[in-house]
């Protein structure tokens, strides 16, 4: 049986990825912050397909590794990997280990999961699929002194996503692994939900039929499954397509991308978290 785990698939995106992976027969190991929104998800697709939840909020990176210990001893292989959770935090605020909540969450957190699950991943040759943004062009750089807005911010953790991608995509070289990212394009579902008028706008433009989150589920799923994309490993795809796209020239560069895992590595250390 093929076994998918998946995170932030109880709402948006990653939810309509879920109900994909399921009709075509895969499990999925959910990794969620909400047991009652996994058996809600469960609920929705019904009988067999074995849906198992790991709790853990992402924005904790102990409960990442937690949650990747259990994942790791739950499953005897792990066939897909998908990064998909992801906030846009429109107020600035720290986690309990004093990063900022986005950084956390949307990079650091696929991070630790990722590099926790890497022997596993290995064995069961799978596929690795971190779902990334646009909004990456929007970063000047991955200094947080040029994040100066919250958009700026979210498009830093989302170029951090696509180099990350690429970085390990050349560190598990050799292997049979693949590591792919993508830009899922504009999608409504979940948007700015710290918003006031977030339902609102978001059912505007529903009716107006822009940003269909069946698009952007499409990409992600297609990287996790489709047999054109085997052995394909360190690309960056656009929902229009899947045409490949280039990492915003701020994170392109091998260097960079390099000195960015390897800060990364020395940081969760300091932590105690990392992989």
């Amino acid at each position: 049986m093929t076994t998918a785990v998946i995170t932030g698939a109880t709402r948006g995106l990653g939810r309509l990825v879920a109900l994909d992976l399921a009709r075509r027969g895969i499990d999925l190991g959910v990794v969620a912050r909400s047991a009652a929104k996994v058996d809600e998800l469960r609920a929705a697709i019904g009988p067999g397909v074995t849906v198992t939840a790991f709790v853990a909020d992402l924005s904790s990176l102990r409960e990442v590794r937690r949650a990747a210990e259990a994942v790791d001893a739950h499953y005897d292989r792990i066939d897909v990997l998908v990064n998909n959770a992801g906030i846009h935090a429109f107020s600035p605020r720290l986690t309990a280990d004093g990063l900022p909540e986005m950084t956390a969450v949307n990079y650091l957190a696929p991070w630790v999961l990722t590099n926790a699950l890497r022997a596993k991943l290995i064995a069961s040759s799978a596929r690795v699929v971190t779902v990334a943004s646009e909004a990456s062009r929007q970063a000047r750089g991955i200094d947080p002194a040029t994040a100066l807005t919250s958009a700026s911010h979210y498009g830093r953790t989302k170029l951090m996503d696509i180099m990350f991608s690429q970085e390990l995509a050349r560190r598990l070289a050799g292997t049979v692994v693949t590591s792919n990212c993508c830009d899922p394009g504009f999608n409504t579902t979940g948007l700015g939900r710290e918003l006031p008028f977030a339902g609102v706008l978001e059912k505007v433009l529903h009716a107006v039929r822009v940003g269909d989150p069946a698009r952007g589920a499409s990409i992600i799923a297609r990287l996790a499954t489709d047999p054109a994309f085997d052995g394909v490993t360190g690309g960056y795809f656009s929902v229009r397509e899947a045409k490949s796209l280039r990492c915003p020239e701020a994170g392109r560069d091998e260097a960079v991308q390099r000195a960015l895992w390897e800060a990364t590595e020395e940081l969760l250390a300091g932590l105690d978290v990392a992989g």
